[in-house]
């Protein structure tokens, strides 16, 4: 009888100790597997930040191209539709495009008739043979009365037998009435080269395409240039999408499944795909992986041995408790070499471990940080950000969270880190009793990320803010001066006879003195809420939020004096023979529910129009008539 029982007592207790190395083992395989999934998530959310860092810059380079060759057009269209297209007309722009020197960006410069026929062009060839009414940019412009700059598909150069990119606008007769095109011409082998210069893998790509699917340029090229891909998912889809996003897709031209970030221009008809293969983002992932599998599977052998181990040793328990601490000692030692900072956290917000990683991420030993505020350090602008979280963790709102903030360094200054954090469970209650936080540091990743923003936001030639960064802080502005009721200004300003400065002195020189003209600007954003803009190719603006029109005509005569008080000479400008400014300005104080910050544009525009009409070197205040120089009368 007592055999028996003690049968029953021993299967009772192999049964338990069975349930629960088989359980051990699950939890075990579970939380590998949910950390494999996690770290894999995290890879792919590196690989799209990296590729949509990538596309945003690289739309970036699209548009400043094409705004070059925009700026060219429009020169051109406004000559040719001032003088016409007579002989001595055409002879002095085929004057002016001989002497210009082929540009990296812009190949060359064509003008066509209303039929077709070549005639000027700054490209070597004898035009006076060819005719290129067939083309489709031409039979664009013929048919469609739109004024603004038209990128078309890719063609093959009749003067060069290269793949191009063409970008075209139309001029008029003075009734109205097509006249003809002029057309500016890219290599497509320019954005190639300019893309082989970014690593995205072996069998990453970079594409440039027409919004309707027409591949303009793409590394590898492999002959991809000119293909339609208005049937892929992306482009068919494209209008319901926004204009920036991450996509998965296997891709139509090679079949490879591939990881990407596309970014519609805001400017122009084009759309950038920055795309890694999903293979090569996950190769490394994938072979850590299987290390740490490997050895998650040994553990859970070694469980399973230790296990029947125990059901047959029952008389050995103590040596096998002892057995079970040693282990407990491996996992302990297994989790202090990580490279990631590992705290245990109370529900007071005192620390009750710290792994030795704190030494090499925040410059404190693990016994100084123990029984101290797990707040401690961090910045006071994310502080309240951190209780709120740490607050939902306690309070069991959620399970786990992930959160980056700056803490002080023992010896550096503050440092940006990231921290994942779990809830954790007393074993005998289930109720929550702290929260292990895994952090790791992200100063160089978030440093990179805000030089990016920066130099996203900038024009790369004054280092002013450029016209998408002035476009957005202009609403901003804008939105908050209807709120508060207060004044809002605007300084355009244009350099006079730029162009003929330009021609006379070279880029080189005209570079120069648009940066020179930038710092004047720079200087007179005193506030921090000013912002100074390179607005177009010799436009610039300055933004004066909370300043009434008297503050707007103060500010905008100190500039255009400082521009005279710089003495660049400028033999090819009538009045001063040195660089001058024209300046228009205008100020909203009451804004209607149907204004919006375009009509201040407008108004500064116009300005700008009457300062040019009235002599230039003068500012203009809008609703005021134009006076000498130096001088602004009612």
């Amino acid at each position: 009888m007592i055999d028996h029982r003690t049968d029953v007592r021993q299967g009772r207790l192999t049964f338990w100790v069975s349930a629960f190395v088989a359980v051990a083992c699950m939890a075990i395989v579970a939380l590998s597997g949910w950390r494999e999934w996690s770290s894999r998530l995290a890879v792919l959310k590196g690989s799209e930040t990296d590729m949509a860092n990538l596309a945003r810059s690289l739309t970036q380079h699209a548009d400043d191209t094409f705004e070059l060759a925009d700026t060219v057009l429009n020169v051109l269209v406004g000559q040719l539709e001032l003088e016409g297209t007579g002989p001595t007309a055409i002879a002095k722009i085929q004057t002016f495009l001989t002497r210009r020197k082929a540009a990296n960006r812009i190949r060359a410069v064509f003008i066509y008739d209303e039929t077709g026929r070549w005639l000027a062009t700054s490209a070597p060839v004898d035009f006076a043979r060819l005719n290129n009414s067939d083309r489709d940019y031409f039979q664009h412009h013929r048919a469609v009365a739109d004024r603004g700059t038209f990128i078309g598909n890719p063609v093959k150069s009749r003067s060069g037998g290269q793949w191009i990119i063409t970008a075209s606008r139309r001029f008029n007769h003075p009734d109205g009435s097509f006249a003809g095109v002029a057309l500016t011409t890219i290599d497509v082998d320019y954005f190639l080269q300019f893309y082989r210069g970014f690593d995205v893998g072996q069998n990453g790509s970079i594409a440039l395409a027409t919004a309707g699917g027409i591949v303009l340029a793409r590394t590898p090229d492999n002959g991809y240039t000119g293909r339609d891909l208005s049937s892929a998912p992306l482009f068919k889809t494209i209008r319901e999408r926004p204009a920036a996003g991450v996509y998965y897709f296997t891709s139509p031209l090679d079949g490879v499944r591939r990881l990407s970030f596309y970014q519609l221009s805001s400017r122009y008809s084009v759309l950038l795909v920055a795309t890694e293969s999903e293979d090569d983002v996950l190769a490394p992932w994938r072979r850590a992986a299987l290390t740490r599998m490997a050895a998650v599977l040994a553990l859970i052998g070694g469980l399973g041995v230790a296990g029947l181990f125990l059901v047959r040793q029952l008389h050995l328990r103590q040596k096998m408790a002892a057995a079970l601490v040693a282990k407990e000692a491996d996992f302990r030692l297994l989790a202090e070499q990580s490279g990631d900072m590992v705290m245990r956290v109370a529900v007071d917000g005192r620390i009750l471990y710290a792994s030795p990683s704190t030494a090499r991420i925040l410059g404190w030993a693990p016994n100084e940080l123990v029984d101290t505020s797990a707040l401690a350090g961090i910045n006071p602008a994310d502080l309240a950000r951190v209780e709120q979280t740490l607050s939902a963790l306690m309070n069991g709102e959620a399970e786990e969270a992930r959160i980056t903030y700056r803490t002080r360094h023992r010896e550096k200054e503050e440092i940006w880190v990231e921290t994942a954090l779990r809830v954790t469970r007393s074993a005998q209650s289930g109720h929550i009793d702290g929260v292990v936080a895994i952090s790791r540091d992200m100063t160089e990743r978030k440093d990179l990320e805000d030089r990016l923003a920066a130099l996203a936001s900038s024009d790369g030639l004054t280092a002013l803010a450029n016209r998408r960064h002035f476009d957005e802080r202009l609403e901003a502005e804008w939105d908050r001066a209807r709120r508060e009721g207060t004044p809002l200004s605007l300084l355009l300003m244009d350099v006079d006879h730029f162009k003929s400065f330009n021609d006379r002195y070279g880029h080189q020189a005209g570079d120069s003195c648009l940066r020179s003209i930038a710092g004047v600007l720079a200087q007179q954003a005193r506030r921090p809420a000013d912002v100074a803009a390179r607005y177009g190719g010799e436009e610039f603006a300055l933004l004066l939020p909370n300043t009434d029109a008297g503050g707007c005509e103060q500010v905008g005569e100190r500039i255009r004096q400082a521009i005279e008080d710089l003495g660049i000479l400028h033999a090819l400008n009538p009045s001063s023979r040195q660089v001058t400014l024209s300046i228009g300005g205008a100020t909203h104080n009451s804004f209607g529910e149907k204004a919006d910050c375009t009509s201040l544009i407008a108004a500064a525009d116009k300005a700008l129009y009457a300062a040019k009409e009235g002599g230039r070197n003068r500012l203009v205040m809008s609703g005021q008539v134009v006076a000498w120089p130096g001088s602004i009368r009612a």
